[in-house]
């Protein structure tokens, strides 16, 4: 098979190569893959120090070729979307556990079900750990990326007031089709606290929307894209800008850890399902052939893009 594999003679550190076609354990399914997307955590930390040779990529969507052997998971023609951490997905082929594996209905398109597993996933779980929302206050910080985009539906479809923060203005309609009901460029604008925040800025954003909790509130660390530093000395986690300190929580939340991928394949299939049926919104706003990606990754990680990448696979 074909695959894009790391090469740092290159500019954008990646060549496309004859590689071995991946060989499934019996609890993987083999998957020829039709579409990838990528994500920033994959660009800016994996890429630029991974092992040459290597073939990176969480994010695909394509056809079952070969189910697992241990009988789990859909079966052979089956549409599917993954995701693996170690990657894998920037290829023709990969293998994927059977349960980090969602069932896509017919004649989705596939791009679109890509954009899925990380971003949506990670949106879909950290709201969870925020807990029920309906009628309270939900601050989304960079909301205009892949998950925040998604955790802005999300919110807004489990009833939450979502307050959404962007430093771009062009981007605020948008946000507000999506489901945001006010839009703000930094939690130091916020009016009235807030019950729950996912954050994907981090650095003085982190620190304000702490600060902005109710008590009872927690705020859910999924990304960082601030190169500052948090204050959270003792003074600083005392400190609140609505009412009492007490009862807060701040927690960090990481797709692939043992509890956030367990039974990953279940929300996939549920997310695959809103997706292909319109009722979320993937915001594809780069779609290309996959030799394009150093393109794509350069767009992204220079924040030209709002929305997810995705590459179509030949």
């Amino acid at each position: 098979m074909q695959a894009l594999v790391i090469d740092h003679s290159s500019p954008d550190h990646l060549r496309l190569a004859d590689v071995p076609d991946p060989v499934p354990g019996t609890n993987e399914a083999l998957v020829r893959v039709h579409a990838i997307s990528i994500n920033y955590g994959e660009l800016n930390h994996r890429l630029p120090t991974g092992e040459p040779g290597a073939i990176l990529g969480w994010d695909a969507a394509g056809v079952v070729l070969r189910p697992a052997a241990d009988g789990s998971g859909p079966g052979a023609g089956t549409p599917v979307v993954t995701t693996v951490e170690h990657g894998g997905a920037w290829a023709q082929l990969r293998t994927a556990p059977t349960n980090q594996i969602g069932i896509v209905p017919e004649h989705a398109d596939l791009g679109a079900i890509s954009t899925i597993p990380v971003a949506a996933g990670t949106a879909l779980r950290a709201l969870r750990r925020i807990g029920p929302i309906l009628g309270r206050r939900v601050l989304i910080t960079g909301a205009t990326g892949g998950v925040g985009r998604f955790a802005v539906q999300l919110a807004a479809r489990a009833g939450a007031e979502v307050i959404a923060t962007t430093g771009s203005p062009e981007s605020e309609h948008g946000l507000r089709e999506l489901g945001a009901d006010e839009i703000i460029r930094t939690p130091d604008e916020l009016t009235a606290p807030v019950f729950g925040v996912v954050d994907m800025v981090g650095g003085p954003f982190l620190a304000s929307a702490y600060a902005s909790l109710t008590p009872g509130g927690t705020l859910v660390s999924v990304g960082q894209t601030c190169n500052d530093t948090a204050d959270f000395s003792a003074e600083s986690m005392r400190s609140a800008r609505f009412g009492p300190s007490y009862d807060r929580t701040l927690t960090r939340f990481y797709l692939f850890d043992r509890s956030g991928a367990h039974d990953l394949g279940e929300d996939l299939s549920w997310l695959a399902a809103e997706v292909a049926a319109g009722r979320l919104d993937p915001a594809v706003s780069w779609r290309g052939d996959w030799r394009t990606l150093g393109e794509a990754a350069d767009a992204l990680l220079g924040r030209q893009l709002h929305g997810k990448a995705v590459l179509d696979v030949d």
